[in-house]
């Protein structure tokens, strides 16, 4: 297990000793993998019937909010599978010869994850095509009247891709993947566990009711639940407490503006400027990114997921409307005739 160094260490020490939490925060085997039951059952099946019949898992898509263990739990795929596995995402595959160079790494029954793999070139993406289904890929060699193509057996591997967008995939590509498996926000009993088990490999004392506590502010999300336990843990240490308290928690994210509800700044600054300009709306979600400075993408990747799931805001045909309980949440009276001012 690591822990935690104490006293004057360079930048790279300190770089490699947060480094080396970061990866034992990540569980190795779906046993030790807190959470989504139902894909740990279904996984457990899938990767019990390749193993018995000595072939490669069947190609994974990975979706949902980010921050929910898509790339932890490709990790753990491979694990399972006793295979190795190549990471890497979408943008850093800018041509056919970066997929190359990774297909041609792998053996046997190896994954190759791909993250954020809605983000491929068109170009690449055709060509895992032909990969995935039939474990061979054709590339040209050479230039002009020397140009010829080459046809390029690979060993059978697993495809893990991970998502935030699953709209953006083409369709061709999504039929492809065998195991399709979409990743659900955590509930607060899931992300004590998870608080409690970071709190022992940082070597910090918490008490339930401070676990508890982070885990209702943490937006059912274990990177986040794992964030601010390190942001409670410093101001902890700080104001000289032996271990995390309920008190310590609320002072902690008081300071770092995280309300009840997990809530940042940029949440209620979205909701408030919805309310505010737009009378609750219906809005649509560029107009809001203008107004706040954020990107559309962030605030539909990042922002709207929770949102939507904690029913502070709906989406209809005609843009987002904040509901009652936002209103209430934000201590604003709803208004009359449908959320209109």
């Amino acid at each position: 297990m690591a822990t935690e160094e104490h006293g004057v260490m360079g930048p790279d020490v300190e770089n490699d000793a947060e480094g080396q939490l970061e990866v034992s925060l990540r569980p190795q085997t779906l046993a030790t993998y807190i959470g989504q039951q139902k894909i740990k059952d279904e996984l457990k099946v899938y990767i019990a019937a390749a193993k018995a019949r000595e072939e490669a898992l069947d190609h994974v898509l990975l979706y949902g909010p980010p921050g929910l263990g898509k790339t932890t739990l490709a990790m753990v795929i491979a694990n399972e599978m006793e295979v190795g596995i190549k990471t890497t995402s979408g943008p850093a595959i800018e041509k056919p010869g970066d997929l190359v160079a990774l297909l041609n790494e792998l053996k046997p029954g190896d994954v190759l994850f791909i993250d954020e793999i809605h983000r491929l070139p068109k170009v690449v993406e055709e060509m895992l095509y032909s990969a995935m289904e039939d474990y061979y890929i054709d590339i040209v060699v050479g230039e002009g009247p020397t140009a010829h193509p080459v046809h390029f057996p690979l060993p059978p591997f697993t495809l893990v891709g991970a998502t935030t967008r699953v709209g953006l995939l083409s369709a061709p590509l999504r039929d492809r993947f065998g195991i399709i498996e979409r990743l659900a926000y955590y509930q607060p009993s899931e992300l004590e566990q998870i608080i409690n088990r970071s709190a022992r490999i940082f070597t910090t004392a918490i008490n339930p009711a401070g676990a508890k506590a982070l885990a209702w502010r943490s937006r059912g999300t274990p990177r986040i639940a794992n964030r601010l336990l390190k942001r409670v843990r410093d101001f902890a240490q700080v104001a000289g407490k032996d271990e995390i308290d309920e008190a310590s928690v609320d002072r902690a994210l008081t300071m770092l503006d995280v309300d009840q509800k997990g809530l940042d700044a940029t949440d209620r600054k979205m909701l408030l400027t919805m309310i505010n300009y737009y009378g609750g709306g219906p809005v649509g979600v560029k107009t809001i990114a203008a107004n706040i400075g954020e990107e559309a993408a962030t605030i539909e990747e990042v922002y709207e997921p929770y949102l939507l799931q904690i029913g502070f805001i709906s989406r209809t045909p005609r843009g987002r409307l904040v509901t009652p309980a936002a209103y209430e949440h934000l201590g604003i009276p709803f208004p009359d005739q449908g959320g209109k001012a």
